[in-house]
């Protein structure tokens, strides 16, 4: 089937809003997946100042885009995260961090992704794309060694803080589609599972990004067939394994684009990834959603990228067959 393409503005938020929707448009993207970071969309003015949105919605209609859903991964990881520290004062606005004091921060951080939900609305988006953070993500190791009832306590936590958020996504019509990715409370099939046992909210769904499941051993298509019925966004991305006996999954605290890495993220289309067998899994569950093109590839430049992933995300989406191929030879042609 034929779905939406949207450029997940992420990283490219150190351009203004303008720069990369004429870019995008001229390039032939359907939409936009708006970061909350930057100044493509800040949802404290989207709350103060309803000129602001009328704005940016004109933007976007100028250019033939409309706003495939708003992200907001860097606020929602401090919602939930323990510990927290100079990484996240790095990626939060200075209203969030404030004083830096954890509780304090977790808790700014949970009413901003409430007001998140909010400025989403105010925007005509019913989908917000983040991360939850985990209290538990730092014990993965195992050593020393966690306890069950700790862990129990990590998926516990999370229900808690994120409920009364999810609240205020469903009063706003809006839904919160956590991206399954390590660090995160779900990061694999059986998180994900356990994520929403512990929390089982109408507001709460999942963003599907393969790129962050592939370099775990954990097959894309198949997290799809699974998890089909929860999935409302989806990011095209791409990973490479490079396993020689030396590099490692866990990638030795060695920066992206570094060869001595055992994985690193490519270009939609350009690493390992089936994304042929993905788009047919996405056909079987039924997701007619947007799928939002993300760059995080060292080796190729963000615009020659963005263009090369659309034209590759294009060339797959077709309407599947309404006939079975061998139904002909059944045929009952009446004797004749």
């Amino acid at each position: 089937m034929s779905r939406p393409v949207s450029l997940f503005t992420g990283q490219w938020a150190d351009r203004p809003l303008r720069s990369v929707a004429a870019r995008a448009a001229a390039w032939g993207f359907d939409g936009l997946e708006l970061c909350c970071w930057g100044e493509h969309y800040d949802v404290a003015r989207a709350l103060s100042d309803p000129p602001y949105v009328i704005a940016r919605r004109r933007l976007l209609e100028r250019c033939g885009l409309v706003c495939s859903a708003i992200a907001a991964h860097l606020v929602g990881q401090a919602v939930c995260d323990v510990p927290i520290d100079a990484r996240h004062r790095a990626i939060l606005p200075a209203r969030v961090w404030g004083d830096g004091e954890p509780e304090g921060v977790r808790r700014r951080a949970a009413a901003e992704m409430a007001d998140t939900a909010r400025a989403a609305a105010a925007i005509g988006a019913q989908v917000v794309v983040g991360f939850t953070g985990s209290a538990i993500w730092h014990a993965l190791a195992g050593f020393p060694p966690i306890s069950d009832t700790a862990v129990d306590a990590g998926y516990a936590d999370f229900a808690e803080r994120w409920r009364p958020i999810l609240d205020v996504f469903a009063a706003e019509g809006v839904r919160f589609a956590l991206e399954v990715h390590p660090g995160e409370i779900a990061y694999d099939h059986w998180t994900t599972e356990r994520a929403f046992a512990a929390l089982d909210h109408p507001a709460f769904a999942l963003n599907f990004d393969p790129s962050h499941l592939h370099w775990q051993h954990v097959d894309p298509a198949g997290f799809v067939r699974a998890h089909g019925g929860r999935i409302i966004n989806v990011h095209a991305k791409d990973t490479a394994l490079r396993l020689d006996g030396r590099n490692g999954l866990l990638s030795s605290h060695l920066p992206f684009g570094d060869g001595r890495r055992g994985w690193d993220f490519r270009s939609t289309g350009r690493g390992q990834i089936d994304f042929e067998e993905i788009i047919r899994a996405l056909d079987d569950v039924g997701y007619d959603g947007p799928i939002a093109i993300e760059w995080e590839d060292a080796g190729m430049d963000r615009e020659l990228a963005a263009q090369d992933a659309l034209r590759f995300v294009r060339s797959l989406q077709r309407t599947p067959s309404g006939q079975r191929f061998d139904a002909a030879f059944a045929a009952d042609d009446g004797g004749n």
